[in-house]
């Protein structure tokens, strides 16, 4: 083909219009693509050998790159590494810690999902769990062994709405060398910065209040920088030891970061839960919303509670921000911005007068989610916690009685008419026990 002839029109449809005029969008861009072009031979053995600029959107994409800068900087962590789904950050976490013949100490209050992979997928690859109670320090302290390489724990327990106390138990892991791994999802970095509390790798789904709008899948890992290879290298030998083919080890390499690093190059991109970028593009957008969207949940779901509390129809309110709730005051010292959103409440009626509300609400939406800008329900026992037996159930405060509310930001007012139709007509019962 002559060099000015047209190309033809197959080459055309995949090369036309590739060539844009320089500009800077203040929007961050969507960089939807698979892969990057190299310049030349150089730069592609760079991209391999250092890791420099980019190459394949499994390992690293502008747009996805944006997005775990500014989550970095929300969380006060040193670096963010953003996957496809919570789900996903929990096991790329756990798994740049853990491996064959290692044990982790759980808290006992977590999301189904999570403890699933522990009790059903992870005891597979030789990694064991023990565990504990949230507030019990010393069952976090008796649970260590020599083999431990991870605390793990959520901010807010699922159901009973218990406090981390952060702090106090990252502390008892640094005494050994062992990192505190915590989900924040139901706090986010505008509630609670787990890191500034000793806290080494906090993890999130980005599916709910950091995207807000129940739209798009994603999760995030923020790693604290803070590696001590000299306290803690003896039990994350994968960090220390020089590589399969002889050459400088991560910590060598990369100092303090070098947890984040084998998050971000060994793990998250050989187990594959690459984010799309639109979707990355779409939990950015959410971000910039944050404050004003978890400020206004916060104070919406308070006045519920509260609401809630005084109604007959009630048996308990599990939500942290009420004074009756046992961590009141540890909630006052960690959540000084609002006690977030998502709580339980547990019915007198029992399962019929669940049901009734769970069936009656117009407004708020039955579904299995959390964090959106819209109200949501749901009833645990049947759903989240319907594979645990009656005796953890009961631990975890879910009960037949028991409904889960995400509050959203709709006006207050509407949030209270819709719950009190709902309640109208709940099925009476005698006045359930429930001891926790």
């Amino acid at each position: 083909m002559a060099a000015d002839a047209e190309p033809g029109f197959s080459t055309r449809q995949v090369h036309a219009g590739s060539a844009t005029a320089p500009a800077t969008p203040r929007a961050t861009p969507i960089y939807l693509t698979a892969g990057f072009t190299f310049g030349d031979l150089d730069a592609s053995a760079a991209h391999f050998g250092t890791g420099s600029g980019f190459g394949y959107t499994r390992t690293g994409n502008p747009t996805v790159q944006a997005v775990e800068e500014r989550l970095a900087s929300l969380e006060g962590g040193d670096q963010a590494v953003l996957v496809s789904s919570g789900q996903a950050a929990v096991t790329v976490a756990l798994l740049a810690l853990a491996g064959a013949g290692d044990h982790v100490v759980v808290s006992e209050h977590i999301y189904e999902g999570t403890r699933g992979l522990l009790l059903d997928n992870l005891v597979r690859l030789g990694i064991e769990t023990t565990f504990v109670d949230t507030s019990d320090l010393d069952a976090w302290r008796d649970a260590i062994t020599p083999r431990t390489r991870a605390f793990f724990a959520e901010t807010l327990s699922n159901a009973r709405n218990d406090v981390l106390d952060v702090a106090a138990i990252s502390a008892i892991g640094r005494e050994h060398g062992i990192p505190l791994v915590v989900d924040s999802t139901f706090t986010t970095p505008y509630l609670l910065r787990p890191i500034e509390h000793g806290a080494a790798v906090v993890v999130h789904s980005a599916s709910k209040f950091l995207a807000g709008q129940g739209a798009v899948l994603g999760g995030v890992i923020v790693d604290d920088g803070r590696f001590d290879a000299a306290a803690s290298g003896h039990r994350f030998p994968h960090l220390v030891q020089t590589d399969r083919l002889g050459g400088a080890s991560f910590a060598e390499k990369h100092g303090a970061r070098a947890r984040g690093a084998y998050i971000r190059e060994s793990v998250a991109p050989r187990f594959g839960p690459a984010p799309s970028p639109l979707n990355a593009f779409l939990i950015g957008q959410g971000i910039e919303t944050l404050s004003l969207r978890v400020e206004r949940q916060s104070q919406n779901a308070l006045a519920v509670a509260r609401w809630l509390e005084a109604r007959p129809e009630v048996e308990r309110v599990d939500y942290v921000g009420l004074e009756s709730h046992p961590h009141f005051a540890l909630g006052q010292r960690y959540l000084t911005r609002g006690s977030g959103s998502v709580f339980t409440v547990t019915l007198r009626g029992g399962l019929e007068a669940a049901r009734h509300v769970v069936q009656s609400v117009r407004l708020i939406t039955h579904m299995t989610h959390l964090g959106d800008v819209r109200s949501l329900v749901l009833h645990p026992q049947s759903t989240s916690h319907s594979a645990r037996t009656v005796g953890e159930r009961e631990r975890a405060g879910v009960f037949p009685g028991t409904i889960r509310l995400s509050i959203g930001i709709e006006d207050i007012a509407d949030i209270l008419a819709d719950l009190e139709q709902a309640l109208v007509g709940v099925p009476a019962a005698e006045r359930e026990t429930v001891v926790l």
